[in-house]
């Protein structure tokens, strides 16, 4: 083998290593399960939640996305977040569909409202509910971060 095909093979191993690994580290790692959320905190009230399935990260609060079943009308005082934009989910967390949330706030087939959460400043945990009782829970950025 010449030196040359060899560099060129060595420099498509290195690529093929750290694709493998950045892919590793955008979706699995630092990711936790979460389970056994009861109640969230609206308008200085605690809602009770069913069924919450979720994920987050110590690493950034913007990893934080739950999945449950709730009472429509527990948050109607809640206050309403307009600029409310879910992101994006890993693909293994199936039932958080980003897109499809984002549409039907778009269309008002669910409401969003900000939630009472003493985390971390700047950032703003919020919830789209549908009329059926389903739920979505996400972080984004507050207003003073967001551009």
């Amino acid at each position: 083998m010449t030196r040359g095909r060899v560099l060129v093979i060595g420099l498509l191993l290195v690529t093929l290593v750290f694709g493998v690994a950045l892919f590793w580290f955008q979706n699995f790692a630092y990711y936790e399960r979460q389970s056994g959320v009861g109640a969230l905190r609206v308008a200085g009230e605690a809602v009770p939640i069913s069924g919450y399935e979720g994920i987050d990260a110590a690493t950034s609060p913007l990893k934080l996305r739950g999945c449950f079943r709730a009472d429509p009308s527990s948050f109607a005082a809640a206050t309403p977040a307009p600029e409310a934009t879910p992101l994006v989910a890993p693909y293994w967390f199936s039932c958080f569909d980003a897109g499809a949330i984002t549409e039907d706030l778009a269309a008002g087939r669910a409401a969003a409202y900000a939630l009472d959460e003493a985390g971390v400043a700047g950032f703003e945990a919020i919830v789209a509910i549908y009329p059926d009782g389903r739920g979505y829970l996400w972080r984004q950025l507050g207003p003073e971060f967001a551009g």
